[in-house]
């Protein structure tokens, strides 16, 4: 039996739960039984900031909670460890970007999100109406910004070779970034508008070079890199920084 802590990767929802306890706390772990699964395994999902136990399709689940109690410090070291929660509040500080923006509740402002800077020359996304309506407007905003930044190097990289493609989606999905459907279709994380401009660029490049090669043989990598040549230095920064992205937005539990 072993422990896994895999970043980015999606299950379907349990049917199963379970319960373990450590002094005054317990954490609730989600089931999964697959089908190929030889040993009960744990991961914590730092992007979900859930525990999954996996387990053979017939195992014994009074096995894996007993796996599950005797790795309960694992389990509480592991979420003791994920970076803090940043909701879109007033006052908080979060990246657009990849530059620092302070959220800043103005009630009587004209609009409802917008950027502007302070005497400091500190960078504020400013938001007005009521305290209840801030969280959604801010979210609101940065899907709008998402979706126009997306869409614009999307058409850029697309022009690089000569290709074209189909409807642009958003979603917020923590196992990948951006994908490309053989229609053209391309679907992107909404939360890349959070991350640096090469960022962002690199994932438009990806999903506009599978407009040629839909697979991520040489031929695809070679054309990526020719058309992408900070692929190394975005890659690097999403292994880095990519999973961190998912902790703003969301209440603090």
């Amino acid at each position: 039996m072993r422990i896994l802590n895999f970043l980015n990767l999606q299950v379907k929802p349990a049917s199963e739960k379970m319960t373990v306890f450590s002094g005054e706390r317990n954490y609730e772990l989600a089931v999964v039984r697959h089908p190929r699964a030889r040993r009960y395994t744990i991961r914590v999902r730092d992007a979900y900031r859930d525990i999954v136990l996996t387990m053979p399709k017939r195992g014994n689940l009074a096995e894996a909670h007993n796996f599950a109690q005797k790795n309960v410090a694992w389990i509480a070291s592991k979420l003791a460890r994920l970076p803090e929660i940043v909701p879109f509040a007033d006052g908080e500080i979060i990246p657009f970007r990849g530059i620092p923006h302070r959220i800043t509740h103005l009630p009587r402002g004209r609009g409802t999100v917008w950027i502007e800077h302070d005497e400091r020359g500190n960078a504020l996304i400013c938001v007005a109406g009521r305290t209840s309506h801030i969280s959604r407007r801010v979210t609101d905003f940065l899907k709008r910004e998402a979706k126009k930044a997306l869409t614009e190097a999307s058409r850029v990289y697309a022009g690089k070779i000569a290709v074209s493609f189909g409807r642009i989606g958003l979603r917020d999905s923590a196992s990948r970034w951006g994908s490309c459907s053989e229609s053209g279709s391309l679907s992107y994380s909404w939360r890349l508008i959070l991350a640096p401009d090469f960022v962002l660029d690199y994932l438009a490049a990806h999903e506009i070079a599978h407009r040629i090669e839909l697979n991520h043989s040489d031929r695809f990598w070679n054309l990526l890199d020719s058309m992408m040549p900070e692929r190394p230095r975005a890659e690097a920064w999403l292994a880095t920084h990519g999973n961190a992205l998912h902790r703003y937005g969301k209440p603090r539990p």
